[in-house]
């Protein structure tokens, strides 16, 4: 299994104002990966964009990652 949560933690941190405070956890649940990102409140808008089209692409972009090693991912924010 790959490192996902090194892969979105780079793209998220240069996406948002603090990035000291995102915090990237990867861990195995029901057979998927679950990547689950923190952010600071003010950077929120940010991570998830104009009609979630950020996290979105977030979300692409960690599928086309996962493909290689037939991985299935999930790619959610926490509040």
């Amino acid at each position: 299994m790959a490192d996902y949560a090194e892969l979105i933690r780079t793209i998220v941190s240069r996406l948002v104002t603090m990035p000291d405070d995102v915090d990237v956890r990867q861990e195995i649940e029901d057979g998927k990966v679950k990547v689950s990102i923190k952010v600071n409140p003010e950077d929120m808008g940010r991570v998830i964009g104009k009609s979630g089209a950020t996290i979105k692409s977030i979300r692409v972009i960690a599928k086309a990652a996962a493909i290689k090693s037939k991985d299935k991912i999930d790619v959610v924010v926490e509040e």
